[in-house]
């Protein structure tokens, strides 16, 4: 068995364990051509995950309400999706495209000083509301953020495509991507391996994972899948438990590929605390891959952050709360990088 195949639990439903028992002997490459295969063809089929192995890997604390709530629309969302759009179209509109920029480079390359940021295009939350009264109209642009973000000095974009939730939409990402050279990650709620394909089309450079949101099963299948999309994997978890949960699952099946996200925001009360990433870089090998996520809003919060090893971080609401989200960035990296060369 090859090493890589130890990594994954094989106690599946009947249609999971042909896939496995055909693969244990493979190659890595093999591994994760068979493994996608598998993932493609219950998309395709409507075939609901393995009840069994579902329940042994879900998370033991119950999903936060506001998420539940949101992934129940989801995949909804992408059931609709899946008949508008069939997965062998999305599969073929893909291999013509052009390779994605590398996100995992532009914002793992260690900077002289300060920080890597994560600029994010968000125009209204759950628990925040609209982030200003202009960004409710019609008349929003993402792609003018995104290039004041650029100016600016961001290292990597991420947007919201949630519609209902956020009021994102999915054609944001190509309006972004032409308009600056900076990766852009799709910062949305991915659920099905149709996402994932849809993500690619869409221009996506890398995707997020919600460790709340997905079995251990189903976050081996969607990161396979974006690797062997060459999309960048951003894994989100918020709690001690999460983040041992999925930290084997970092880097797999390359390097160079998968970033750990800490989320701030405890989504079951909404509370907000950056102290808490500085705790869960104490559970993580190589800071370098982790990305502190929300609650940053100073150059203090940014020095706290590297202390602990931690040098990207993905701001969005302090940001577009700005009247110009570019000049906050810019003066945020400003007084960072002015504070870290003094020593700080």
């Amino acid at each position: 068995m090859s090493p890589a195949a130890t990594r994954f639990p094989q106690n599946h439903g009947s249609d999971e364990t042909v896939c496995w028992a055909s693969r244990r002997a493979s190659a890595p490459a093999a591994l994760a051509e068979s493994r996608v295969g598998c993932a493609e063809s219950c998309a395709l089929q409507g075939a609901a995950r393995p009840t069994i192995a579902a329940m042994e890997q879900k998370p033991s604390q119950p999903t936060p309400a506001v998420l539940a709530e949101i992934v129940a629309h989801k995949r909804e969302e992408v059931a609709r999706g899946r008949l508008a759009t069939p997965l062998e179209e999305l599969r073929a509109r893909a291999a013509g495209m052009a390779r994605p920029r590398n996100f995992f480079t532009a914002v793992t390359r260690q900077p002289r000083l300060g920080t890597r940021i994560i600029a994010e295009v968000k125009r209204k939350s759950p628990s925040a509301g609209w982030m200003r009264p202009e960004y409710e109209g019609e008349g929003f642009r993402p792609e003018d953020i995104a290039s004041r973000y650029h100016r600016a000095g961001a290292a990597a974009i991420s947007c919201l495509t949630d519609e209902r939730f956020f009021g994102g939409h999915l054609s944001y990402i190509e309006r972004i991507r032409a308009a600056v050279p900076l990766p852009v990650l799709r910062k949305d709620f991915i659920v099905d391996p149709w996402q994932v394909w849809e993500s690619r089309v869409a221009g996506a450079d890398a995707v997020l994972l919600i460790a709340e949101c997905l079995t251990l099963s189903e976050l081996s299948d969607l990161l396979i899948l974006s690797h062997e999309l060459g999309l960048t994997t951003l894994l989100e978890a918020h709690g001690k438990e999460q983040v041992e949960r999925v930290l084997d699952r970092v880097g797999f099946p390359l390097p160079s590929y998968a970033l750990l996200g800490i989320n701030n925001r405890d989504l079951s009360t909404m509370r907000v605390d950056l102290g808490h990433t500085l705790r869960m870089a104490e559970l993580v090998e190589d800071t370098t891959i982790l990305v502190s996520e929300s609650g940053i809003r100073t150059p203090a919060d940014l020095t706290r952050l590297r202390e602990a090893g931690v040098r990207i971080a993905l701001v969005g609401e302090h940001l577009m709360r700005a009247e110009d989200p570019g000049r906050a960035l810019s003066a945020l990296l400003a007084r960072d990088a002015s504070k870290n060369e003094s020593g700080s």
